[in-house]
């Protein structure tokens, strides 16, 4: 995250701060939790309160910040049921964008993905788990764009984003958020276009992904607690 120069308009720097701490809790490097301090923000990025406040406000309402009145911004901390619906939410939508990419695949993108497996699979092998994590995610993007359905790539981005959070918090030592043989199965599904076998899958892979998560257990709130 590097200040932005003076010259900039209002908007990019706006945009830049918004992507900067998107990017950070995307790749794992903002956990769930972690405080926003507005005074830190100007200072790293050479911009004004108003703007902070802008970039802050955008990421609220895509819930990857929580912003508290008199009490100030930190990365938002999903909980159980929160993940659930997450989860629910990717295997509807990531079901139907392997199914429109397995329409229209050709050999060149089923080169690519496969050359992603390959970059996928080095990582692990060298021990780089940030890249790995990033390249794990990025795969599943990969597909989105693929899809060329500009809706669900954004609606996925943001699911993205939210699992990373959730992932920070609940992923058991030692396992792995995506597991490199599930995405080998689906890119061999994908290149003989088979969407339907794509998409049960994708299903399989996502139920795998939330299992291996520690959720706590949740409890009543106060009001079901009273009767």
């Amino acid at each position: 995250m590097k200040p932005q120069r003076a010259a900039d308009t209002p908007e990019t720097l706006d945009q830049t701060v918004y992507e900067a701490i998107f990017n950070a809790v995307m790749h794992g490097r903002l956990k769930p939790g972690t405080r926003l301090q507005e005074a830190s923000l100007c200072e790293q990025f050479g911009v004004s309160r108003t703007v902070v406040r802008q970039a802050l406000r955008r990421l609220s309402e895509l819930r990857i910040v929580d912003v508290v009145p008199n009490k100030g911004a930190a990365v938002a901390t999903p909980g159980p049921k929160e993940t659930r619906d997450v989860f629910a939410a990717r295997r509807a939508i990531e079901g139907a964008i392997v199914r429109e990419v397995a329409r229209h695949i050709d050999h060149g993108d089923v080169a690519k993905l496969r050359q992603r497996l390959q970059a996928e699979h080095a990582a692990l092998h060298d021990g780089d788990h940030p890249r790995w994590v990033a390249l794990a995610g990025g795969f599943h993007l990969a597909l989105a764009e693929l899809s060329g359905n500009q809706v669900l790539q954004r609606m996925l981005t943001e699911l993205m984003t939210r699992c990373s959070l959730i992932v920070a918090l609940y992923e058991a030592p030692g396992e792995a958020s995506c597991e490199h043989d599930e995405h080998s199965r689906l890119v061999d599904l994908l290149a003989l276009r088979d969407g339907n076998g794509a998409s049960a899958e994708m299903e399989r892979h996502l139920l795998a992904l939330e299992g291996r998560l520690r959720l706590p257990e949740e409890k009543p709130d106060a009001l079901r607690r009273a009767f």
